[in-house]
């Protein structure tokens, strides 16, 4: 057995993660290589520090960003190559997943719920599907909280002209569908999940443009703020701001958020907007210091005019 292969392997021999067979090859290799011990004994010790450091839990933001990163990287990414490496390269990914049995759980997990899926859907066609069809609306009328992990995207987001009434279609294993008010627990936790996961730029800007309409309600003001500072399309940016304009003056948290917009986001028609909505506070210190750096050096020269204009109108300082 060549040292290249066991090397490779020695992280999943340390995490216990080679099948018993794969195992026992690493050990015997171990035993007349010095060099391959010398690199499990420091892999070991790596193993041994990492596991005083305390695991520190994601924030919800963070995983949420990852998400959506994850998803509008799928979303672009070409087509077919799994499907090439799983016809021409059997070997390869048969080996892989003989060498991980996480994955293997994973496949089987994912497998089984396609499964169930395909169960619902064949019993939803049947004459029984009423009862199915049922049984959700009965739901639709008793909401219950939504767990979050237990969506996989939302697919479209309307509300009824004239009304306060939302339907949204959303994906578990298979697609439903939730009507009602915007005052609704099920309906609002909806949105803010399209708001902040969903690689869908139509159905994020739609459910900020509905998260607007409530922005009293902390929570809500929460992903408004996560949508300012992480959405990558500057529309459903400018959707959220228009939701905070009310809170500049009043919230701490919302004004440090606007400001750093201005500061540092990519699109000059947001920051043109933050710059707007930090007008009435132009004398708080904060918001001056901004402003004073933005006319001396800033490259945009709208902004940059706009900032020595609102400084000149500034009472003096005693």
């Amino acid at each position: 057995m060549k040292c290249d292969w066991v090397q490779q392997n020695i992280v999943f021999y340390v995490y216990n993660e080679l099948e018993d067979d794969a195992r026992y090859e690493v050990e015997q290799h171990l035993a007349r290589c010095p060099e391959c011990a010398a690199e499990l004994k420091l892999t070991r010790k790596l193993h041994a520090t990492l596991s005083q450091s305390p695991v520190a839990e994601p924030t919800p933001n963070f995983v949420a960003a990852s998400r959506m990163r994850l998803q509008e990287a799928l979303e672009t990414a070409e087509q077919g190559g799994i499907l090439h490496r799983l016809i021409f390269e059997p070997m390869t990914w048969l080996r892989q997943i003989r060498m991980s049995p996480a994955l293997a759980a994973v496949i089987f997990i994912v497998g089984f719920g396609g499964g169930i899926g395909a169960t619902y859907n064949y019993l939803a066609n049947r004459g029984d599907g009423g009862t199915l069809a049922a049984a959700e609306h009965s739901t639709n009328n008793s909401p219950t909280p939504i767990e979050a992990s237990a969506i996989t995207g939302i697919r479209s987001v309307t509300q009824e002209p004239g009304s306060n009434q939302v339907s949204i279609k959303y994906d578990t294993v298979s697609t439903q569908e939730a009507q009602g008010s915007l005052n609704d627990q099920r309906i609002q936790q909806l949105l803010l999940f399209a708001a902040r996961n969903n690689f869908n730029t139509g159905v994020r800007m739609d459910s900020v443009d509905l998260l607007t309409q409530a922005p009293n309600e902390t929570h809500v003001r929460e992903a408004l703020l996560y949508a300012l500072h992480n959405d990558t399309n500057p529309g459903v940016r400018l959707k959220a701001l228009e939701g905070l304009s009310g809170f500049v003056k009043a919230d701490t948290q919302v004004r440090d958020a606007v400001l750093q917009t201005l500061i540092s986001d990519a699109n000059s028609g947001v920051r043109m907007q933050a710059l707007h909505m930090v007008e009435p506070m132009k004398a708080d210190s904060s918001v001056r210091s901004v402003l004073t750096k933005l006319s001396a050096s800033d490259e945009n020269v709208s902004i940059r005019t706009q900032a020595r204009t609102m400084i000149t109108q500034m009472p003096e300082m005693d």
